[in-house]
This record gives C-alpha cells, sequence and structure tokens, in this order.
C-alpha cells in the first residue's frame, strides 16, 4: 500500500521524471532553486508569494537548497529530509516509494489506552528508530498499548528534548531516515500499538530557522510567550504550513494522533473554519 499526501509547497515528485519546487516567501524579490549538482534554477513568484519551478533536472534523492533575494542560501522549510542537519541541504523524498503493509489496521478504542512517552534518543542504546523498533515487544509485554513519541522534527545537532525543532517536515536525521521511522510505526501496528507523535506548533528553535531570517510575517510581536515573538497563526499561509503538516504525518507516516505541546501558547485571531 502507497501513502502520499502531496504538499502544495517543498519538493514534490510529479509523474514523467519532474519535481515541483514551491517555497512561500511574500516579502522576497527573488528565489532561485539551488541544486547540489551545481545547477541553478530561477523560481516565479506567484500572486501569493509563493515562488514555484518544475523541473526534470531534480529526482528523488538529489540534494537542494533555496537562494533567497541572492544571499540566503537556505534549507527547504518543508523539507522532508535533511541528511547534513538543519544547516544542510534539503533531500527530494517520494513518500510513495515506501510500500506499507499495515493496510488493515484501524487503531484502538481511546479507553483501551495505556499511554508511554518515549525519547527516540534516550530510549535505547543506538538512540535511533530502529533502535525503538527492536524494543517494541519489551513494551508489549508492559502492557502499553500506545506509544507516544516526543517530537521528531529536525533539530540542531543530534541530541534534544525535541522542542528546539525547526524543520517539522522533517524526522531528526540523527535518529533515522523517513523510511526508518515508517518501519517503526508499521512494527507497532503489526504489534497491535497506536503511534502518536508529539508536535511543537508554538513555536521554532533558536537555531536553523532559516525562514524566520527571510520572512517577517512568520512571528509576531502582537504575542508573547516563554520562548519570544509569537508563531503568526492570523497569517493563512502559516495556518496551512502546520495543518498541511499534520496531515503529512498523518497519511505518510500512518501515525494515529498527536499530542500538541503548549497550546496555551497558540495564539489565532483568524476566522474559525
Amino acid at each position: 500500500m502507497k501513502r502520499h499526501h502531496a504538499l502544495p509547497f517543498g519538493a514534490e515528485v510529479l509523474g514523467g521524471g519532474e519535481v515541483r519546487f514551491a517555497l512561500w516567501a511574500p516579502a522576497a524579490e527573488t528565489v532561485e532553486l539551488s541544486l547540489e549538482s551545481g545547477i541553478r534554477l530561477p523560481m516565479r513568484r506567484g500572486p501569493d508569494g509563493v515562488f514555484e519551478v518544475i523541473t526534470g533536472e531534480a529526482a528523488t534523492g538529489d540534494l537542494y537548497r533555496y537562494c533567497v533575494d541572492g544571499e540566503h542560501e537556505v534549507p527547504d522549510p518543508a523539507s522532508r529530509y535533511q541528511p547534513a542537519d538543519v544547516h544542510g541541504p534539503s533531500r527530494v523524498v517520494d513518500p510513495g516509494d515506501f510500500d506499507w503493509r499495515d493496510g488493515g489496521w484501524r487503531g484502538r478504542p481511546w479507553e483501551t489506552s495505556v499511554l508511554y512517552e518515549l525519547h527516540v534518543g534516550t530510549f535505547t542504546l543506538e538512540g535511533t528508530f530502529s533502535g525503538v523498533e527492536e524494543r517494541l515487544d519489551y513494551l508489549v509485554e508492559l502492557g502499553v498499548t500506545a506509544v507516544e513519541l516526543m517530537p521528531v522534527s529536525d533539530f540542531p545537532g543530534g541530541r534534544n528534548w525535541g522542542y528546539d525543532g525547526v524543520l517539522p517536515y522533517a524526522p531528526e536525521s540523527s535518529y533515522g531516515t523517513p523510511e526508518d521511522l515508517k518501519r517503526l510505526v508499521e512494527s507497532a501496528h503489526e504489534k497491535g500499538l497506536m503511534v502518536f507523535l508529539d508536535v511543537v506548533y508554538n513555536h521554532f528553535g533558536p537555531d536553523g530557522a532559516y525562514a524566520v531570517a527571510y520572512d517577517p510575517d512568520v512571528l509576531t510581536d502582537r504575542y508573547e510567550t516563554p520562548w519570544g515573538k509569537a508563531v503568526n497563526l492570523g497569517n493563512p499561509a502559516l495556518r496551512r504550513y502546520f495543518t498541511e503538516n499534520a496531515l503529512m504525518w498523518l497519511v505518510d507516516y500512518h501515525l494515529d494522533g498527536f499530542r500538541l505541546d503548549a497550546i496555551f501558547a497558540l495564539y489565532d485571531e483568524g476566522q474559525r473554519h
């Protein structure tokens, strides 16, 4: 079974050997796609502030960055994987390449949930998704029915609680690849375990949040949080950035649900859906 939530931004592998790259940067004058191969391609600005290019020069596995206004060369804020950490290039990932075996999984009744909060980096000596997968039987024997992974969005360095993440679409590279995380979820489902994810939508970590540098609309000084300026959820594009992120985790990674961090710091005066 294939699972792929198509995103309106980031790198999306299309049919016919092409990849679409899209970056929301309304304050930018110019944006170029910079491929690790040395190819640079200008991106066309749309009326909504999204820069886009479709090219046959890139493919699954290729590395890329965006060059904003000729001075900021940055990773993709919607990167699906950062093999060289948050300051390195992003990698083109096709979620449809993974073949899921848990098509019959329907979760468990909520009243049967016994949640185990788990930090991937400390739960095993390996500190990886694969290491957690190998110890799932221990959790089953313990009586656990649901695993809650502490935040796994890519953060700077290899050790972190997870709450300083800056790239919410990319699983932490020191824990493993996107495929490693998918195998962990798949194995958990095969053993009757639900998998929840702790997500942080109230702030970006202080190191590697490049979008804050080139786009002043990402944060707002209308509200103060324990981490400084609030994330500007009054901006429809930023709200969509987080809602699409939630959909990606649910579809591409077949997660069962979320724990939302510090909802008291989520300020949104936009129109209710």
